[in-house]
């Protein structure tokens, strides 16, 4: 076999399991047999009460909107806070970016234990609010790397000469510096979004009884099997994820350039 062959039977399995597991999915969305083991026919039963379900609906809209809030009030303050590192001194600076980049590193489940008691000891009821605060408290240290490396680029004389030209301090952070900063601002909340979307640890330990995202009640059903309707779920979002990222593709190149300029 040669040294191209093996390259394409490497490449070829690689894809095999990233997408196997996703094929066999879509395929069980489609099962008329409540039961993995069993092929009971074709049919899009899943897929209708997958909508009058309230439960999975609840969850669904559970996740979506932490998931937004979480990443647009993480994307706020870890703006904010990149200005602050910025203005600091290089000693002050290498600290706080350290500090900042220990929640990173830290192991997810001991975040989840940390946050749960501080929770209990500030008497907070557990539910949808000890999620949502919980979110934003570790995407934030996300979004500052997303958006620290377009600071570092920012040169600070034009936002100066802005001010030296009469512009107020916030008027010349918009007219100046934030279009400059809005790439990194705008990957520091698609990355808070997924790690939010994705997250499991940490809403299990901070979530109260009754409430669910869908991970925790995915979790929740493998003990007694997870429903057909969650196949369905699965299916349509990564068929929403799949369309997006078709439609992007095809955006003409000059279309492309024309946007990234504009960014």
């Amino acid at each position: 076999m040669t040294k191209k062959n093996l390259q394409r039977l490497y490449i070829g399995l690689i894809f095999f399991f990233l997408y196997a597991p996703i094929i066999t999915l879509v395929i069980l969305s489609f099962n008329d047999s409540r039961t993995r083991a069993r092929w009971g026919g074709f049919t899009f039963r899943w897929y209708g009460s997958l909508f009058q379900s309230d439960e999975i609906m609840w969850a669904l809209f559970n996740t979506l909107s932490i998931a937004l809030l979480s990443a647009f009030f993480a994307t706020l303050i870890g703006t904010i806070a990149c200005v602050a590192i910025m203005r600091m001194k290089k000693t002050s600076r290498a600290v706080s970016i350290g500090i900042t980049n220990i929640p990173m590193l830290n192991a997810e489940i001991v975040t989840g234990i940390s946050l749960m008691l501080l929770f209990i000891s500030l008497g907070l009821r557990f539910g949808y609010g000890t999620i949502l605060l919980s979110h934003i408290t570790f995407n934030i240290p996300y979004v500052i790397l997303c958006i620290m490396p377009k600071m570092r680029q920012l040169n600070p004389s034009t936002y100066e000469a802005a001010r030296d030209l009469g512009a107020s301090p916030i008027y010349g952070f918009f007219k100046v510096v934030f279009p400059d900063l809005l790439p990194g601002i705008i990957a520091g909340f698609l990355m808070a979004f997924t790690m939010s979307l994705d997250d499991f640890i940490i809403t299990h330990f901070t979530k109260g009884p009754g409430v669910h995202t869908l991970s925790t009640m995915i979790y929740s059903e493998v003990r007694k099997g997870i429903k057909p309707e969650m196949y369905a779920l699965s299916t349509l979002i990564f068929a929403s994820v799949l369309l997006l990222l078709l439609l992007i593709n095809r955006l003409p190149a000059g279309e492309v350039k024309k946007n990234q300029h504009n960014l």
